[in-house]
């Protein structure tokens, strides 16, 4: 299993696609606050739904208390425009952490220039554009990730 962590979402609809396709893989959802919607926001419940009673989650006050409760053994990998290393280079493992920041501002450096954490891009070929949808950046990640491990379902 590995886990996708949204750090300060904003948009419902982003974080509702990517509970489901945290449902369809079998990761573990971590939503770190203050979140930028409540919970109960239609639109969140629209873009995840039926399968929000198949996602496994948690809500988290702060990004420390997510690496509080990391396995020693999980990696790190943050997304972001400026990362060092593409994210079809990384080597991914089961138990992995994959990390996305907020729609408007990314993830603060503070996240990303942690030690033992590894901060990644996707390539984007326009120079013209800023970024990816932060769903559509988890599932290319995430299916990376589930590509490397031959798309082995969890236990």
């Amino acid at each position: 299993m590995f886990h996708v962590v949204l750090v300060e979402p904003e948009i419902p609809p982003n974080t509702g696609n990517v509970a489901r396709l945290c449902a369809a893989t079998g990761s573990h959802l971590h939503l770190v606050g203050p979140l930028g919607f409540r919970m109960d926001d239609a639109t969140l419940k629209r873009a995840g739904m039926d399968y929000w009673n198949m996602v496994s989650w948690s809500y988290h006050e702060s990004f420390d208390e997510v690496m509080d409760g990391k396995p020693l053994d999980a990696s790190v990998f943050c997304i972001e425009t400026t990362g060092s290393g593409q994210y079809d280079c990384a080597s991914f493992a089961p138990g992995d952490y994959l990390v996305f920041g907020r729609e408007t501002k990314g993830l603060r450096p503070s996240v990303w220039q942690r030690d033992g954490v590894h901060c990644l891009r996707i390539p984007i070929l326009n120079g013209n554009a800023r970024s990816l949808n932060l769903s559509n950046c988890v599932a290319i990640v995430l299916y990376e990730a589930l590509r490397q491990n031959r798309f082995t379902t969890p236990a």
